[in-house]
């Protein structure tokens, strides 16, 4: 499915180049990159996807853009699997992130609805062999969409995400700041996750604490191993566990950075946000989990005070 703005007008609107050399609108092949090149695009084209029942679409979309900021592309029905189906969708960009919604009138189609996020790529195959050889598998192979490639992936320790491509590539402005695509992880399988996940984005670990404070997983007074890794698909953070996990926590799946906690719960608040664990306090930031119409999950945060 498609997980980056569609071309339904509104506030979503498809540039005609990036910086990048794509394939033409014909679909007649990709410009292949460079076999060591990232395909990675930006984290302004990562979204993550949320599903919701269609009478809660709208109460979400507005209460996201209350609590963040942003604006949303036009309501759409559409289908944008491989397969029958049907679903209103929405794309939502916002200075913290972007989102795609979906709200599906049909059942939706196994394996989709438990892909967390989809990242723009700059070319489809490249990226399938990219992510093969780090040792994802592909458990969507490559479909095409009215605009578009697209694909599902899988990395050991079971997180899915979806890869796609667009035949006109779409052009948005960086992010304030780039969110976290949060990753619980076992122990088993941390290690193999991480360095497959580096090898495919072409990132880097930036940190590795395996005595953080728990108390950011609803833990006070435990520790517990956090990993993070930036890249030119933006930042994720892969949480380390035993499995223990107190509500909501494991069930939130993007973590966004603002600059004032307290005013964003606020407006989160006054637009029907439910704050799900209380601000907490580590060693380089405050984090809330919260929760908004609809049933989305996710992690807020600001930068501690030093």
């Amino acid at each position: 499915m498609k997980i980056c703005a569609k071309a339904f007008g509104g506030a979503t609107v498809l540039a005609a180049a990036l910086l990048i050399p794509l394939a033409d609108s014909t679909g007649g092949g990709q410009a292949a990159p460079a076999s060591d090149a990232s395909v990675a695009v930006g984290a302004q084209y990562d979204a993550t996807h949320v599903y919701v029942a269609p009478e809660d679409l709208n109460a979400f979309v507005v209460s996201f853009i209350a609590t963040f900021g942003g604006q949303a592309s036009k309501l759409v029905v559409t289908n944008v699997l491989p397969v029958p189906s049907s679903t209103e969708f929405q794309y939502v960009s916002s200075p913290v992130g972007m989102l795609s919604a979906f709200a599906y009138q049909t059942p939706i189609p196994f394996p989709f609805g438990q892909e967390r996020t989809g990242y723009l790529v700059t070319d489809m195959d490249q990226a399938i062999r990219a992510a093969r050889s780090a040792g994802a598998e592909v458990i969507v192979e490559q479909f095409k969409d009215p605009i578009g490639l697209d694909a599902v992936i899988q990395w050991p320790g079971g997180l899915k995400m979806q890869l796609y491509w667009h035949f006109t590539p779409p052009k948005y402005a960086p992010l304030e700041t780039i969110p976290d695509n949060r990753v619980y992880v076992s122990r088993d399988e941390a290690d193999n996750f991480v360095n497959g996940f580096v090898r495919f984005s072409r990132g880097k670990v930036v940190a590795d604490d395996k005595r953080a404070d728990a108390g950011e997983i609803g833990r006070a007074g435990e520790t517990y191993r956090s990993i993070r890794i930036e890249s030119l698909f933006g930042k994720m953070q892969a949480l380390v566990t035993d499995g223990h996990l107190p509500y909501p926590f494991g069930r939130e799946i993007t973590g966004y950075e603002v600059r004032d906690l307290a005013a964003t719960l606020e407006k989160g608040r006054a637009a029907g946000v439910k704050v799900l664990s209380a601000p907490y306090t580590t060693r380089d930031r405050t984090t809330a989990i919260v929760e908004f119409p609809g049933g989305y999950i996710a992690e807020v945060h600001s930068q501690a005070v030093r």
